[in-house]
């Protein structure tokens, strides 16, 4: 699997630790930066890299996923989201690393880099990639009116409230 990596200068060492773990797993590896640190960077560029990279990958039929990170997660996350069919989920455990992909069908994880181990990092990562998504009418329907949502403004047949 092709798995698209990125941070900002508080997850760059976790990065190269996970890149070093994917890769022995047997995935192709890209690097969408930071490639040194610096403790002024802005994971925005680096994070949207990243998830337009998964999105382009996925259309084309390539089987992607994308990791981001930083010292939460949360503005990575915020940013991987920001392009148009990255389904970003912020990674904090074993479930909500699970349900990320089997209920929400995320493309992209996030987590903070201040907030795990390296250890933990690896485990939820794992998880992610090994975790199919359920396909489940529910889930796929809920997916579906968020794509919608992204797309037009609007959700046939539901309000906004």
């Amino acid at each position: 699997m092709r798995i698209h990596i990125a941070t900002d200068h508080a997850g760059l060492e976790f990065s190269q630790t996970l890149q070093q773990h994917l890769a022995e797993a047997g995935h192709e590896v890209i690097d969408h930066g930071p490639t040194s640190y610096d403790p002024l960077d802005d994971y925005p560029s680096f994070c949207i890299g990243a998830a337009q990279a998964v999105v382009a990958d996925q259309k084309a039929g390539v089987d992607a996923l994308g990791v981001v990170f930083g010292g939460s997660g949360n503005g990575e996350q915020i940013a991987a989201n920001k392009v148009e069919g990255a389904r970003a989920a912020l990674v904090w455990n074993r479930s909500t690393a699970e349900l990320a992909r089997q209920h929400n069908d995320a493309n992209v994880i996030s987590i903070g880099a201040r907030q795990h181990t390296v250890d933990e990092a690896i485990e939820f990562i794992d998880l992610f990639i090994a975790t199919p998504f359920s396909a489940e009418e529910r889930h796929a329907r809920r997916i579906a009116q968020l794509a919608e949502f992204e797309a037009t403004g609007a959700i046939a047949g539901h309000e906004i409230y």
